[in-house]
């Protein structure tokens, strides 16, 4: 039977959220009903509600979730009612080209549940990332819900669904930083911070943190960094190649997503360095560089997608990490907050006030 559930709604394009009453349907073939427990607010929920994404309004936000399943669908055998688990927003099939090739990171035909949540009214809801997780109840693909350790607090685990997630596997999978490596973070944000972290995880001897906020540069250096630049009043590219002894970094991440900071990461790298972009750009902006320098720096440039993860590898290992007081989750939690608050903790992420806002319900 049906379920009425409070949730976070978009409705148009750049009006704030309402919270509404819901239609979540129970679990059909190869779908799980999750009882969400806590969602970050992240940047992109904003860039739905903007239309930055697409247009296919009303969207049911929020997507960085951890909850308790409540029921399943009659094909599916590895999750059951009162499993802990994270919500991701990749679930690879298995059997498009890229899974068949062994890169199921890359998935190209990711799962969604095939069931509409609806508003009171019948109309279909958009769910962020194919999630929808600012509610007290969200229906998924069961592929999307993956089990892990039930010790780890939601507010924290949470987050590995996907800031979290995005940054640290930026570090340790796309730019497969190393025991030894220097590495240079542009952007600490929550992104930038868990890629700092993921950094600091892998082995990097110097993890150099870029930003023009002095208090996000203060923070980033609980996440691993070992040193900071101001690049608000100097040169970025300059003071990395000042730590590095004048020949940059071995992997540089840019987790802001605008054509100065890609500049930036390109030309503070070391000759066959690798640039990670992880920052999401505005579909608008371009990059112009010489092809020559294209050419004759060498290495390697790379987007991250997701940080490269698959979420069943990957979200427990996060989850130990945590558990064992390695990676810092709840260093990412500025507050926590109702579904009521969801708008405000959009203007206070739009001015750069807190690292992540986490709804508990």
């Amino acid at each position: 039977m049906p379920h009425e559930v409070r949730a976070v709604v978009a409705l148009k394009r750049g009006a704030p959220v309402e919270v509404q009453t819901i239609v979540v349907p129970d679990p059909g073939p190869g779908e799980v009903l999750v009882s969400v427990q806590a969602c970050g607010v992240c940047h992109t929920d904003l860039h739905y509600r903007e239309g930055a994404i697409d247009d296919e309004f009303p969207f049911l936000l929020g997507h960085e979730a951890a909850g308790t399943v409540d029921a399943v669908g009659a094909d599916v055998v590895d999750l059951a009612p009162g499993d802990y688990v994270i919500i991701a927003w990749r679930a690879p099939c298995g059997a498009c080209r890229s899974c068949l090739r062994g890169r199921p990171w890359y998935c190209f035909d990711s799962r969604n549940a095939r069931q509409s949540m609806t508003l009171t009214d019948g109309t279909p809801l958009s769910p962020a990332l194919g999630i929808g997780a600012f509610a007290e109840k969200t229906l998924v693909a069961a592929g999307q819900a993956v089990k892990v350790d039930p010790a780890a607090r939601p507010e924290a685990a949470g987050l590995i669904g996907c800031g979290v997630m995005a940054g640290y596997g930026a570090a340790v999978h796309t730019g497969g930083v190393g025991r030894g490596d220097t590495v240079a973070v542009i952007g600490c944000g929550g992104v930038g911070n868990a890629a700092i972290a993921g950094a600091s995880l892998a082995g990097a001897r110097r993890v150099i943190a870029v930003d023009i906020d002095d208090a996000k540069l203060d923070g980033a250096t609980r996440f691993g960094a070992t040193h900071t630049v101001n690049s608000r009043g100097t040169d970025p590219v300059d003071a990395v190649r000042g730590l590095t002894g004048g020949f940059g970094v071995d992997v540089a991440i840019d987790a802001v997503g605008i054509p100065a900071t890609y500049k930036q990461a390109f030309y503070m790298r070391d000759h066959a360095g690798v640039l990670v972009q992880v920052g999401v750009p505005d579909p608008e902006a371009v990059i112009d560089l010489p092809l020559i320098d294209l050419f004759s720096r060498g290495g390697a440039l790379k987007s991250s997608w997701y940080g490269d993860c698959l979420p069943t590898r990957d979200f427990p290992i996060l989850v130990d990490q945590y558990l064992s007081r390695r990676l810092d989750l709840g260093g990412f939690v500025s507050e926590t907050i109702s579904l009521e608050q969801v708008e405000e903790a959009f203007a206070r992420m739009h001015r750069g006030e807190v690292l992540r806002s986490v709804v508990v319900l």
